[in-house]
């Protein structure tokens, strides 16, 4: 007899939350009856827009180092532009070299260049905005983590 009630019970409540359920053929409709809607309704006419005047860069606010550098090797025949990004300082010319050839073999046109103090500079980039060099700074120490997180921009003096 007890089993008999359970089983009522299950079979009631069963029903009772089936009943509940949501038809997916009501979803149905109601998608069908927002298409036939949305067909009705007529696309306003839009104006012409004018494409935006394009914006000035912003200035950065990034620290540089002036310095008078001049370019080492003659290979490095791109030339230095006002704004650089330097990942190595060196006395010793050697360690420079080291780096950048692994930087070049990252990809990088890497200049190196000295300084009035015997200091070695590698650079990776060089810009003629100090917006750009701060952008491309930024990239390489997140790219390079944490490599080059004392990577530095050079203003040419």
């Amino acid at each position: 007899m007890n089993k008999i009630w359970m089983f009522a019970i299950a079979m009631g409540l069963t029903f009772g939350f089936g009943a509940c359920k949501p038809k997916q053929s009501a979803y149905k409709a109601a998608y069908e009856k927002a298409q036939e809607k949305a067909v009705e309704e007529e696309p306003e006419e839009e104006a012409p827009v004018a494409a935006p005047a394009p914006r000035p860069k912003p200035q950065s606010s990034a620290s540089t180092q002036k310095e008078r550098v001049r370019v080492v090797s003659s290979s490095d025949n791109s030339g230095l532009k006002n704004f650089s990004v330097v990942i190595g300082s060196f006395m010793n010319k050697t360690n420079a070299e080291s780096l950048k050839s692994r930087m070049e073999n990252e990809g990088f046109n890497v200049i190196l260049a000295q300084n009035d103090r015997d200091m070695y500079r590698v650079i990776v980039a060089t810009f003629d905005e100090k917006y750009d060099a701060a952008q491309e700074r930024d990239r390489i120490k997140a790219k390079y983590a944490p490599q080059f997180q004392d990577a530095w921009l050079l203003e040419k003096n």
